[in-house]
């Protein structure tokens, strides 16, 4: 029995494969890149192999077909979950505006004449702001050029040795449906030193003290740890509305919330068992896309490779875009997905092995050649 997985040689940039007797734990050999043809040209010099296990990848798939096609082949488990929570973060990305609660509805007032919306002229300073950021110029630049090499009928391998750009990047731009997509991890914004001085900020601006050093000097003393910059940075939507909004409460971020759902229900602890059922009752695609996840987590644990089939047509049923496919990807693999979700087998011994070549390549500095790597593996068991 056969594990296959990639490692990196240079990360980004070339890999190599390690074959594993999943049996034993032990590695049986190194091939010096990913290729199809060189894992099916391996297997055809060493008959015999009746069970490959390996990732989603296409091109093990491709030389176990060409180079054992008898063999039975294994999807391994842990890359179903993980291309299924990738999905489920798009999804998630698609639906981030059903994450910030609703606003709370205002006590009516009087109207006043030149009253000034200060909630849209900031958010109008903060998008330019960001559109201003060089990575953002950057990411529109190649998810252009991306887009118009994919037009052309290029695939991923060719676009990045065109553009000189890492794989996995070329794969995000190649399959994102707008650079949108690839920006909301961006414009959602990070956790930032200045997030618990908001309030204090916005209370001390409203009352007239506008002055950025002024309230830098302040929060300062209140345990404000960052630059004098993010402070005066944050004040400029404020100047430029007039008056600073009532910090609203923070919508989780898409990785919190992607982070919830593929977690087990009772591993939440009550906060975000309570936030996580808000979400769901206010967003009925999320509600699916959760109802989904749970049916292909019992699934995938107690081993009912049985009910996939049954699983990937309620999937389908539902108006969920980026589930379809993943539902497209079990169908093209269905056989290797089948045997993943029925037989006990899987690659853990093999990321097991991948991580022992990482640190056997930080104990040679990056300075040994690949038949050195390929010796240390080998010999020291």
């Amino acid at each position: 029995m056969l594990g296959v997985d990639d490692f990196a040689l240079r990360r980004g940039h070339t890999y190599g494969t390690v074959l594993v007797d999943v049996t034993t734990g032990q590695p049986v050999d190194l091939l010096t890149d990913r290729e199809a043809d060189t894992f099916a040209a391996w297997l055809k010099s060493h008959p015999g192999t009746e069970t490959v296990c390996r990732d989603r990848g296409g091109a093990y798939a491709d030389g176990a077909r060409t180079g054992a096609p008898d063999a039975t082949q294994i999807a391994d488990r842990w890359h179903l979950w993980h291309n299924l929570a990738g999905y489920v973060e798009k999804t998630v990305t698609r639906h981030r505006a059903d994450l910030r609660e609703p606003a709370a509805e205002p006590v009516p007032r009087p109207a006043e004449p030149e009253q000034v919306d200060v909630e849209a002229k900031a958010a109008a300073v903060r998008a330019e702001q960001f559109e201003q950021q060089d990575f953002v110029r950057h990411a529109r630049d190649r998810y252009a050029a991306v887009q118009e090499l994919k037009a052309q009928g290029l695939g991923i391998k060719t676009i990045k040795r065109q553009l000189g750009l890492a794989k996995e990047t070329v794969r995000k731009y190649y399959r994102a449906e707008t650079v949108e997509d690839v920006l909301a991890r961006a414009r959602e914004g990070r956790v930032s030193v200045l997030d618990a001085h908001k309030p204090y900020l916005h209370e001390r601006f409203n009352v007239g003290v506008t002055n950025g050093s002024q309230l830098f000097r302040e929060i300062s003393a209140r345990g404000y740890t960052g630059s004098q910059t993010i402070v005066l940075a944050y004040l400029r939507p404020l100047r430029a509305a007039g008056r600073a909004p009532a910090p609203a409460p923070a919508a989780p971020k898409v990785r919190t919330v992607t982070r919830w759902i593929l977690t087990r229900p009772d591993r939440l602890d009550a906060d975000d068992t309570t936030a996580l059922k808000k979400i769901l009752e206010r967003s009925p695609p999320l509600a699916a896309t959760a109802t989904h996840v749970a049916g292909f987590a019992e699934m995938l644990v107690e081993r009912h490779g049985d009910r996939l089939d049954a699983w990937i047509a309620m999937v389908e049923a539902d108006d969920q875009p980026d589930l379809h496919r993943f539902t497209h990807g079990l169908r093209n693999d269905h056989a290797a997905v089948l045997a993943g979700l029925t037989e006990p087998h899987s690659s853990g011994v093999v990321e097991g092995n991948v991580n022992r070549i990482k640190m056997i390549k930080r104990q040679m500095y990056g300075r040994a050649s690949f038949d050195l790597l390929r010796k240390r593996v080998l010999l020291a068991r």
